[in-house]
């Protein structure tokens, strides 16, 4: 897994446009004033979630983070996004771009297809911060969601528009985002999503453009092979497990099996580097303990579900373990800390 973001040196290009100064972002942000002449920088996730809180706070424009991931120009669009465009619809197009995301920084895009009340199946998209050990900056959040739309629209050349928006935390400039994306903004919500029609997934792009692809593809494909040979064998585990945290404990042999080797081989490959099965689920639960409680809000008997736990007690207990406090009171020190 990179651990690093690649940050692209047009984004500061975009924000002067916007009216917004690079310079002072960076200040706000704690970050050198050399990465403006940059055409990319790398940036851990504490720095980039500096820098989109400083995006935030230097703004007076409360919709920056939808101007920011609004492109309709195609020569802006970067490789990856490029590839996506290239593909045969919308729903192959996040597949892309989930597939390859992993090739410039430590980030998921979570897909799921679900039946809502009305027996309409809905696919919601997601975006996780894999090393994120505080609340996502809702300018970040605001900033993906609108490049989604943005990649629809362009691709479908149609005025598509989601369901519906899902937040966590409270906007005051709903009113914006709803017209912005021509759906309902529903705040106060147990995640961030973006929600469309299964069968938007299916609507075909006019930019599909196979040539283009089977360029892009192969290339992105070695480089993923690469990094995955260059990653440090415990992150892998780690991902991978996380990837099966869903309602469920996965075995050593779930995570061999999603990794191609023998849970013999895996076992003692672990040990080589001076870790275990069980050491890693449990800092894979801890790091996943800790992004649900920053970002959302699912009662702690869910936590529980999702982490593979029989109860919340035994959650609780776990978290005592790792952070010294019980998670309900940790949640409440992480959101008194973010509104200060």
């Amino acid at each position: 897994m990179n651990k690093n973001f690649r940050f692209s040196g047009s984004n500061f290009l975009k924000l002067e446009e916007l009216g917004v100064r690079a310079s002072v972002v960076l200040r706000r942000a704690g970050l050198p004033q050399g990465f403006i002449d940059q055409p990319r920088v790398l940036l851990n996730t504490e720095e980039l979630f500096a820098l989109w809180r400083a995006v935030g706070e230097v703004s007076t424009n409360p919709a920056i983070g939808l101007q920011l991931g609004t492109e309709t120009r195609t020569e802006r669009f970067h490789p990856i996004g490029l590839a996506a465009l290239s593909s045969e619809n919308f729903g192959a197009a996040i597949d892309q771009m989930a597939r390859y995301k992993q090739l410039t920084c430590p980030e998921e895009i979570l897909q799921e297809k679900d039946d809502q009340n009305d027996q309409k199946k809905v696919w919601s998209i997601q975006f996780r911060w894999l090393l994120a050990d505080e609340v996502e900056p809702p300018v970040l959040i605001e900033c993906c969601f609108a490049w989604v739309l943005s990649l629809a629209r362009h691709g479908t050349g149609t005025r598509l528009s989601p369901l519906r928006v899902e937040f966590v935390q409270h906007r005051a400039h709903v009113k914006t985002i709803e017209r912005h994306f021509g759906c309902l903004v529903v705040c106060g919500g147990p995640r961030n999503a973006i929600v469309f029609r299964a069968a938007d997934a299916e609507r075909p792009f006019v930019t599909r453009n196979a040539e283009l692809l089977a360029m892009l593809a192969p290339q992105f494909e070695k480089e993923l092979k690469q990094e995955n040979e260059d990653e440090n064998f415990v992150e892998r585990v780690r991902v991978g497990i996380q990837q099966q945290l869903t309602g469920r404990r996965p075995t050593i042999e779930d995570i061999a099996d999603a990794l191609h080797i023998s849970s013999r081989t895996l076992q003692r490959r672990l040990q080589d580097e001076g870790s275990s099965f069980q050491r890693v689920l449990e800092e894979a639960r801890h790091q996943l303990a800790r992004h649900y409680l920053n970002n959302s809000v699912l009662e702690l008997n869910e936590a529980a579900y999702l982490l593979g736990y029989e109860d919340s007690n035994s959650f609780v207990r776990a978290f005592r373990t790792w952070e010294g406090v019980p998670p309900a009171r940790w949640r409440e020190m992480q959101r008194a800390q973010a509104a200060s």
